[in-house]
């Protein structure tokens, strides 16, 4: 199993390479599909979101996703829009800092999650624009499902978590 360090190591690469020209709709419908066959195939009950500038272009859940799941991406989003990075990255040095979220970061847990599956939308040249949301299984799987499909979408290679 790799550190934490490590693993925050190939997050920050993911977050760098993982940065687009443009995002439109059409790139936000082309991830989010990926997203969904990614959970069909693996015969889970996920919930997606993507968002750019708080406008909502993809949103889905598989069979027998739980409710509690749209809060869980509600709270992932926050995450990644306060911080400008994924909500896994967040967790991880809060974890190796050895400190509470919110005691650190002075937010409400109601509204604020620290656990894999957000991930910012990034343009180049602009910054933080949005983000996409995974919420379902483990935190490193929900966090990788969205890196691949990212991946994908941009059709470039990006370190995996090992």
């Amino acid at each position: 199993m790799p550190t934490i360090e490590e693993d925050l190591h190939t997050v920050a690469e993911q977050e760098r390479l993982l940065q687009f020209d443009t995002f439109s709709p059409e790139t936000a419908w082309a991830i989010g599909n990926a997203l969904r066959a990614d959970a069909i195939s693996r015969h889970a009950a996920m919930t997606f979101e993507i968002q750019i500038a708080a406008r909502v272009l993809f949103t889905c859940s598989t069979l027998n996703a739980s409710a509690s799941q749209a809060d869980w991406i509600r709270r992932k989003r926050n995450t990644v829009m306060r911080f400008g990075k994924s909500s896994y990255a967040v967790g991880l040095q809060l974890k190796l800092e050895g400190k509470d979220f919110a005691q650190r970061h002075e937010v409400s847990l109601a509204d604020y999650a620290a656990h894999g599956g957000g991930f910012p939308i990034v343009l180049k040249g602009t910054g933080l624009v949005g983000t996409v949301v995974s919420s379902g299984l483990d935190q490193r799987t929900d966090h990788a499902m969205v890196v691949q499909a990212l991946a994908g979408a941009l059709g470039v290679e990006v370190p995996a978590l090992g």
